[in-house]
């Protein structure tokens, strides 16, 4: 099986990885990997996707992976996303309590609120032009999910850097290892502090929540949770409205149905939206605890294993039929559910509150600027590097 690697054209790739995957997918639904000098098994079908996701041999505990040497050494690693039953069992129960419906649902009038200030500052600036991404798309969910741990506002732009430094850092390499370090310094001066001073937020929550067995988040815990939830919590969402605005300048006759009906098409549309060009092209990697077979490959013990989102996405073997093609950007669309949010056991636990963001956000930037349109003299798009995430660096337009 001949190697697959993504950095060989990466500047196509990062403006539109699609083909690509096609391409792939049409020889078969996993492929052996070479990302930044390492091996890997690339998953591109859905089925598959959905096999890895969920396949008990597949670990997510990558602390002892030579891929990542350096997490060993930072508390943010000690988050449930990198751990596996019955550790992830045990963090998840602490801290789902924290976003249950109910929870989610109550911060309604607060998102609207922040909303409609931005969407007022775009409004009053008299050249009536805007970079959608700093002016919006990132200061929504920075600080809703800042205001929703407690984060202080002065704190929020170094938050930005660090956690785009993290995600998608500019050089295309891995994370700076300072980036990590004064992440990691800042959180604990923070938790430090709540600890002394509790207050109505979900960090401080944390910190003093037990369940029924006297069971709490342990310090090198807490640090990871609120490292997980502050960047996870933002990023997704950011390009999840930079995504879907692309999306829809891209596609006149749906931005047209969407402005006719919002409210019988904003949901549907949110959801196309992360099935069409999704914000995590990737999913973090995974590792094999024992051999296994994902699509009729066989996969040795101690393999990592990477699974395209994206890919499966617009798995025609998923989402062909009688309606449009998986090819086609739809906001009418039904039928089977995407892979956007994950799947199995670390199905995102924020998705409740993502698609708050976004179904708001998307729809009250339409109703605001009925004349949306991408500005004609920005020059060509700037696409976030790497594989993790999918999004531009910004997304100028004029109204």
């Amino acid at each position: 099986m001949s190697l697959v690697d993504l950095t060989a054209h990466a500047e196509e790739f990062n403006a539109d990885p699609y083909p690509f995957y096609e391409a792939l997918r049409a020889t078969g639904p996993v492929h052996r990997l070479v990302l930044g000098g390492e091996r890997a098994w690339l998953v591109v079908g859905h089925q598959e996707a959905r096999e890895a996701l969920s396949h008990p041999a597949l670990s997510k505990n990558w602390l002892g992976s030579e891929l990542f040497e350096i997490a060993q050494v930072h508390a943010v690693a000690t988050n449930m996303l990198d751990t596996d039953p019955p550790h992830h069992t045990r963090l998840r129960r602490l801290v789902a309590r924290e976003f249950t419906t109910r929870r989610v649902e109550s911060l309604r009038p607060r998102v609207q609120q922040i909303t409609d200030g931005l969407l007022d500052a775009m409004e009053a600036l008299p050249e009536r032009r805007a970079d959608l991404i700093r002016a919006f798309a990132v200061p929504l969910p920075m600080t809703v999910i800042c205001e929703l741990l407690g984060v202080p506002d002065l704190d929020r732009a170094r938050f930005r850097y660090w956690s785009g430094e993290i995600v998608a850092p500019l050089d295309g390499a891995g994370a700076d290892p300072r980036v990590l370090e004064e992440m990691t310094a800042y959180l604990v001066e923070l938790i430090a502090a709540k600890a002394q001073n509790p207050g109505d937020d979900l960090l401080s929550a944390l910190i003093r929540t037990r369940d029924e067995g006297g069971d709490r988040l342990s310090p090198d815990e807490l640090i990871g949770m609120a490292f997980l939830l502050l960047v996870a919590g933002h990023e997704t969402t950011v390009n999840l409205i930079g995504n879907g605005v692309r999306a829809l300048l891209d596609h006149p006759d749906q931005l047209t149905a969407l402005r006719a009906d919002p409210g019988g098409l904003i949901d549907g549309a949110v959801e196309e939206m992360l099935r069409y060009d999704g914000p995590v092209q990737h999913a973090t990697y995974r590792f094999a605890d024992t051999d296994l077979e994902l699509g009729g490959v066989p996969i040795a013990t101690g393999s990592s294993v990477m699974v395209a989102l994206a890919a499966a996405d617009r798995d025609p073997a998923r989402f062909s039929g009688p309606g449009p093609g998986p090819e086609m950007f739809d906001i009418r669309r039904t039928g089977p559910g995407h892979l956007a949010f994950g799947h199995g056991i670390h199905h995102c636990l924020g998705a409740p509150l993502a698609r708050l963001e976004g179904r708001i956000a998307i729809r009250s930037l339409l109703e605001r600027f009925p004349d949306l349109a991408e500005d004609p003299d920005a020059g060509p798009r700037d696409w976030l590097p790497g594989t993790l995430m999918r999004g531009v660096t910004r997304l100028p337009l004029r109204w």
